[in-house]
């Protein structure tokens, strides 16, 4: 979401909100703003130990000790700043050199590149993805926020509960966690305050908005885990509804729970001049102009569920419904530009994460030439953990890795890994596509270096974003200790009961 803010227009009594991405300058100043203070220090740093990565790999002596060389190279260049896909793809490529000589090499050059792109399952990517460009640009993402707050706002507590069913909505369909809090903090941050939230009540609920609607279909990270863990993306996407719904549900009920037994949290006695601004005609009229989103939802759910459609004839479907939708509602303002800047962007996007891909295939025959996979397998069995405990050491370990990377990254370091255990434990991979991807969203808002809590804080920084009120750091990590007890509850309930991931998968197949 490359757009600017675009304006909501005015609504509970008269103020104008706004709602959008930042624009590639203010999106690139946040991003340097959130990095660490003595970043040319730390750079050197991080090559120095790159180039003491490289030296252990070209002179290790066994395979085992290579690949491990090779993961600690390509995880020290994403720290500097090497996009994913060249530091999986340059790192694996070294270590193929050095364990089976130079044609093992050009071979992974020369196939991993058609093997990774060329899946079926994996067309339906850039239909997704050009799907959530087109509501970007339609505006459809901006109704949908003011739709969800008119709704819900008389109810105790009833900002932050729209601000958690904008931020599902939105999160399913950006493909971005990044995008989407940035976003949803811009517009739901100024108005709570404006209504006496507390801050950490505002934050709070822009950093969990997004954690179920990243689950969601249309959800580019569950199409990824797909292609990584080579399961079907149908039932995959089919496993989130469930999960992703009932995780934003917990958060909407949560706080209207807080807003009923702690009113002076949720600017309680302030929610009357919103009850007053806005009428039940001003509600029924904010979703006039969400009819498309229904419309593709039924396509992508009804067409998945029945199987009348194939994910990708699906996700084919849907873009088209966005083409004609963005079409209509910016025919006034340049509607074949923006369509062609969408495709350039949806191109783009598609291209860095087929890149992704691509290096993940050939870190994936890296680990098969070393052994690596089978020698974790065989240490975490070597353990004797249960499939509780298990599971839980993954929660320490996915929660320890979202302070240095997002959501792509992590799994793209340890699936390939993980896949021969999580067989030994008969854990579903279609349900652990679910988990997985929860874990790693938790993990990104985790104190103390979650990187969607430096976002949201250097956000709060700028006076239209905080409306005068101080928000520090440590008020950032209060509001996610409030709020993320909860779902870590939902990850134990999922591990205790798997049917909440499986059961929708399940009856689709069986019918």
């Amino acid at each position: 979401m490359n757009e600017t803010a675009t304006q909501l227009g005015n609504k509970r009594g008269g103020r104008p909100s706004r709602l959008g991405a930042a624009t590639d300058t203010e999106f690139n100043q946040i991003s340097t703003e959130s990095r660490p203070k003595g970043t040319p220090i730390r750079f050197w740093i991080l090559v120095t130990v790159n180039l003491i990565c490289l030296v252990g790999l070209l002179t290790s002596t066994s395979y085992l000790m290579a690949g491990l060389w090779a993961i600690a190279l390509m995880v020290t260049l994403m720290l500097i700043g090497i996009s994913v896909g060249f530091a999986l793809s340059i790192a694996s490529v070294i270590g193929l050199y050095h364990v089976s000589g130079s044609e093992a090499a050009v071979n992974v050059l020369t196939t991993a590149p058609f093997t990774a792109s060329s899946s079926w399952s994996m067309s339906v990517l850039p239909m997704f993805i050009l799907m959530g460009i087109l509501l970007g640009q339609s505006g459809i993402t901006q109704k949908l926020y003011r739709a969800t707050n008119q709704w819900f706002g008389w109810l105790p507590g009833g900002l932050a509960i729209g601000t958690t069913a904008a931020g599902s909505g939105l999160a399913s369909v950006s493909g971005s966690s990044i995008g989407m809090t940035y976003a949803l903090g811009r517009a739901g941050i100024p108005e709570m305050l404006k209504y006496g939230y507390d801050r950490r009540v505002a934050v709070g609920s822009v950093l969990s908005g997004g954690l179920g609607g990243q689950l969601i279909p249309p959800s580019i990270a569950m199409v990824v885990y797909a292609g990584i863990a080579s399961v079907p993306v149908g039932p995959q996407l089919l496993a989130g509804v469930v999960p992703g719904l009932a995780i934003g549900f917990t958060y909407m009920l949560l706080f209207l729970v807080m807003g009923i037994v702690f009113p002076k949290l949720m600017g309680r006695g302030k929610d009357k001049d919103v009850v007053e601004n806005v009428t039940w005609a001003d509600r029924f009229k904010s979703l006039a102009g969400l009819w498309g989103l229904p419309l593709i939802m039924i396509v992508l759910f009804g067409g998945l569920f029945t199987g009348y459609f194939t994910p990708t004839e699906a996700g084919a479907a849907a873009a088209f419904m966005s083409i004609v939708l963005a079409l209509f509602y910016t025919r006034k303002n340049s509607p074949l530009q923006k369509l062609g800047g969408s495709l350039v962007m949806a191109a783009k996007s598609t291209a860095g994460i087929f890149l992704i891909l691509i290096g993940a295939e050939m870190l994936t025959r890296l680990l098969a030439v070393t052994g690596i996979a089978g020698y974790a397998t065989d240490a975490i069995m070597a353990m004797g953990l249960s499939r509780f405990w298990f599971l839980m050491a993954l929660i320490v370990l996915y929660i320890f890795m979202g302070m240095f990377f997002d959501t792509i990254s992590m799994m793209l370091l340890t699936i390939p890994l993980l896949i021969p255990a999580l067989a030994e434990y008969d854990i579903s991979l279609v349900w652990f596509g679910v988990f997985v991807v929860l874990l790693a969203e938790i993990g990104m808002i985790t104190p103390p270096v979650g990187v969607l809590a430096y976002i949201v804080y250097n956000l709060t920084k700028r006076p239209a974003v905080n409306q005068g009120v101080k928000i520090t750091l440590n008020d950032v990590f209060v509001s996610i200790l409030w709020f993320l007890p909860f779902a870590f509850l939902f990850l134990i309930l999922m591990i205790v009961w798997p049917e909440i991931a499986t059961w929708l998968p399940d009856i689709s197949s069986a019918g």
